[in-house]
């Protein structure tokens, strides 16, 4: 089932919550602060932000964290994300949070990545995971999160 195109209001009801997120980040090592925020099936938006940890391994993406916020406010699907970071290069999602959001998120799912002042670049899921590895992988026949049998 293909995602519906996202209306400029969810755009910027996405980038308000991401970027007021980011102002919320546990930086203190790295000093670069993101935030994320998705949409979800019910037209509802989690933000998460980026925390890390003295113990680098144990920090926290934004993106994920945005996710256990959908997942713990009763979502279950992702219909789009925003990831808001600073600097001259685009802040993407990392590999590991590409993998989370295919867990929840469909191929078309669109990604949007932005700086404090607008968006900078749109993506798919599936271009910045291509042939991900999802939930259907594991038990073929039995349907998956978004309801369908692969």
């Amino acid at each position: 089932m293909p995602s519906t195109p996202l209306a400029p209001h969810q755009i910027e009801r996405l980038l308000e919550a991401a970027r007021s997120a980011q102002k919320r980040a546990h930086a203190p090592y790295s000093r670069f602060h993101v935030g994320a925020a998705v949409l979800d099936d019910q037209d509802r938006v989690h933000a998460g932000c980026n925390v890390e940890n003295a113990a680098y391994p144990l920090g926290m993406c934004a993106e994920a964290g945005a996710i256990a916020a959908l997942i713990a406010n009763g979502g279950t699907r992702v219909l789009a994300l925003v990831v808001v970071g600073d600097g001259e290069n685009l802040v993407t999602p990392c590999g590991g949070c590409r993998q989370r959001m295919r867990e929840f998120a469909a191929a078309d799912t669109p990604i949007l990545v932005a700086d404090r002042e607008r968006v900078r670049a749109r993506f798919t899921l599936e271009q910045l995971l291509p042939h991900g590895f999802g939930p259907e992988n594991l038990k073929p026949g039995v349907p998956n999160l978004l309801g369908r049998s692969e």
